[in-house]
């Protein structure tokens, strides 16, 4: 059996090509979504917010990037220099893409219970949290 770190990296891969294969059909790619979606849920996002929100998935240059993108695919816009806010278009088209990524979702976990699936986030949020969260009063290590 190969280790888990093998299968995570795998995993995400697999989930960025085909998401990204996905939303090319409208100007999109995955880490592109993923602002939308921190930007949909927080009104007055800023462009910290975003990269706090999603620093884990991608470098600061990326996120840029994305952000550069759904700006310039009218997506977003600037209500304020260092803000973001949907565009009524951006939130129509992101209703659609949606409407995709659930149909997406489902093929993806197709032959997975959902109390295997809860299982499988547990066990994952237990290791990242057992691997950078302090135990006893000091700092977890690698």
């Amino acid at each position: 059996m190969k280790p888990i770190g093998y299968w995570l990296n795998r995993t995400d891969q697999a989930l960025t090509a085909s998401m990204d294969a996905l939303l090319a059909d409208f100007g999109l790619t995955r880490l592109g979504w993923q602002v939308l979606n921190v930007v949909k849920d927080d009104p007055r996002a800023t462009d910290t917010a975003v990269l706090t929100a999603l620093a884990a998935g991608a470098d600061a240059a990326a996120l840029a990037s994305a952000v550069a993108s759904v700006l310039t695919g009218g997506w977003a816009t600037r209500p304020q220099p260092d803000r973001l806010a949907l565009t009524d278009d951006g939130r129509a088209r992101l209703a659609e893409v949606a409407r995709r990524v659930d149909a997406f979702r489902e093929l993806s976990a197709t032959g997975i219970t959902r109390e295997e699936y809860v299982t499988a986030v547990t066990v994952l949020e237990r290791m990242t949290r057992n691997l950078t969260e302090p135990r006893d009063g000091s700092a977890a290590r690698p």
